[in-house]
C-alpha cells in the first residue's frame, strides 16, 4: 500500500534507514598521528625559519657585523649601553657609514695629552668614537652611503697660550686624503662629496682664529666639495662656509649636567653671569678688536651693577656659577659660537646670545627661540631692560622650556651614542644630504 505522508517524512525515513559505510581501513596509529600533527608541523617550521634566518639576518633584528678592535677607549656606562641598543633597532634603514682606520698619527696619538679629548674643539674626538659603535657602521665600504675620515687638527697646543695650533690642519688632512685616495676607489669616484670631516675651529675649515686671515686664506680647494661638520655658522654668505656643512655644538664633557643639581631644583640668586676675557682696552696687541667691543662695553656699562656678576679671571668652578644663574650672557669671542651656549643649556641658564648673524646648531630641530634670547651686539646698552622685561613676564615658560631634558641632551656627544644626543642629531642631518652619496645615485634608492 503507498505511503501516503507528506513527502518529507519519506525522505527522513529513508534517510534513517541510509547505512553508514567506512572506505577508509583503520590504522591502530591513526588516531595518535592526528592528535599530535599540529606540534610537528609547528616543529618543523621552527626549524626551517631558525635554520634560514642564520644565514640571511635582517639589519634590523641583528647586532652590528664584529669589527675590528677600536683604536679609541672606551667609557661605556651600562645606561649609556642600554639607550644605544634600543637606538641601534629605531631606524629601520639606517644612514651606512664606513670610517677609514687610519694610521694613528693621524688620530689616535695624540690622545696622550687629555686635553685632547676634553677642551671645546673636541667633537672631533667625540663624533669619532660615538661612530666606532654606531649601528649604521659598515665594514664593506661598498655599501657606505658615507665616508668619515677621522682627522685630529686640534689636539697641538701651543706651550705658549696653551691655546690650539692650526698650523699643521691642512698639511695632515691633505696627507690623509692622498692617502685615502690612492688606496680606495671612493674619494676620486665622487671627488670627496660623500665624504665627513669634522672642522670644530674658530672658523671651521678656514683653520685660523682670525676672522680677517681665515677668509683670506678660505677653505682648502681639496676640502671643497665634502660635508664638513663645523662649530662655525653665520646666516649670511661667508667665505668660510661655502662648502657643504652641518652646524654642531662646540664639545662639553657629557658630565655636565651631572655635575650640579636638577635645574628646576638649583638655587639661582644670580641674575645675569659672565665670566671669561672681557679687555678694558679692546685693541689688543695684534691690533684688532676682541669681540668686536662688545664685552667690553657689557664691562663698562655693567661692571658695577649688582644685578650683573661679570668676572674676568679664569675659575674652575664657573659651572656651579652658571647653575646659580637667571640668565647667562653669550657674547662673540674671535668667533660668533661659544661653548658658554651648551654649558648654559645643559645646566638650565638662560643663554643670551648676543653674536650678530650667528647660526645655531641643529636649527631644523632645535627650536631655539623657545629656550634663549637673542640681543643685538649694537644694542648691548639696553641689556638690562630687556632682561627686566622677560623675568616680569615670560620667565617661566622659557625655563621650562630649556630644562626640558631632550632639549638638554641634543647638545652632548656622548662615547656612546644615544637617542636624541649631539651625534644622533648629526646622522639625522646626514640623512638630510643623502642625495650625495654616491651609492644611492648609482642604485636610485632614497630611502
Amino acid at each position: 500500500m503507498p505511503d501516503r505522508r507528506p513527502l518529507h517524512h519519506q525522505r527522513m525515513k529513508l534517510f534513517t534507514r541510509r547505512t553508514r559505510h567506512n572506505h577508509f581501513p583503520r590504522f591502530p596509529y591513526f588516531d595518535k598521528l592526528k592528535r599530535y600533527y599540529k606540534w610537528f608541523l609547528w616543529l618543523a617550521l621552527s626549524l626551517y625559519f631558525f635554520l634560514s634566518s642564520s644565514t640571511t639576518t635582517p639589519l634590523l633584528f641583528s647586532n652590528p657585523l664584529p669589527l675590528k678592535q677600536t683604536t679609541l677607549p672606551q667609557k661605556t656606562t651600562t645606561r649609556a649601553l642600554t639607550e644605544s641598543l634600543q637606538f641601534s633597532t629605531s631606524s629601520f634603514s639606517p644612514v651606512k657609514i664606513y670610517i677609514y682606520e687610519l694610521s694613528s698619527r693621524f688620530n689616535k696619538d695624540w690622545l696622550d695629552n687629555p686635553r685632547c679629548s676634553t677642551h671645546l674643539f673636541a667633537a672631533e674626538v667625540a663624533i669619532h668614537e660615538a661612530l666606532l659603535t654606531y649601528h649604521g657602521r659598515v665594514i664593506d665600504p661598498n655599501e657606505a652611503d658615507f665616508f668619515f675620515v677621522p682627522v685630529y687638527v686640534s689636539c697641538n697646543f701651543s706651550t705658549t697660550n696653551g691655546f690650539p695650533s692650526l698650523g699643521h690642519a691642512k698639511p695632515l688632512i691633505k696627507e690623509a686624503i692622498n692617502l685615502i685616495s690612492s688606496k680606495f676607489p671612493f674619494w676620486n669616484r665622487s671627488r670627496g662629496r660623500d665624504h665627513v670631516l669634522v672642522a670644530s675651529h674658530d672658523f671651521g675649515a678656514c683653520f685660523h682664529p682670525m676672522e680677517e686671515v681665515a677668509i683670506a686664506d678660505g677653505i682648502p680647494e681639496f676640502l671643497k666639495e665634502t660635508i664638513l661638520l663645523q662649530t662655525f655658522g653665520v646666516k649670511e654668505k661667508h667665505v668660510c662656509q661655502e662648502a657643504e656643512h652641518v652646524v654642531i655644538p662646540p664639545y662639553v664633557v657629557p658630565e655636565v649636567s651631572k655635575e650640579q643639581p636638577d635645574p628646576g631644583a638649583a638655587r639661582r640668586d644670580i641674575f645675569a653671569f659672565f665670566r671669561g676675557k672681557m679687555e678694558v682696552h679692546p685693541k689688543n696687541i695684534s691690533g684688532r678688536f676682541y669681540s668686536k667691543k662688545v664685552r667690553t662695553k657689557i664691562l663698562k656699562q655693567y661692571g658695577n651693577n649688582p644685578k650683573f656678576y661679570l668676572k674676568r679671571k679664569r675659575f674652575d668652578g664657573y659651572r656651579s656659577e652658571i647653575a646659580r644663574s637667571v640668565f647667562c650672557l653669550c657674547p662673540l669671542g674671535w668667533a660668533p659660537w661659544s661653548p658658554r651656549l651648551v654649558e648654559s643649556v645643559e645646566l638650565g641658564c638662560i643663554p643670551v646670545i648676543i653674536a650678530d648673524g650667528i647660526r645655531l646648531p641643529f636649527q631644523s630641530t632645535m627650536k631655539w627661540d623657545e629656550i634663549s634670547l637673542t640681543v643685538a651686539e649694537h644694542e648691548v646698552d639696553k641689556l638690562e631692560s630687556v632682561l627686566d622685561l622677560v623675568a616680569k613676564t615670560n620667565l617661566t615658560v622659557i625655563q621650562q622650556n630649556l630644562w626640558d631634558p631632550v632639549k638638554r641632551r641634543a647638545l652632548l656627544f656622548n662615547n656612546r651614542m644615544v637617542e636624541g644626543d649631539a651625534t644622533w642629531h648629526v646622522i639625522q642631518e646626514l640623512a638630510g644630504k643623502i642625495d650625495r652619496s654616491w651609492k644611492r645615485q648609482v642604485t636610485g634608492t632614497w630611502r
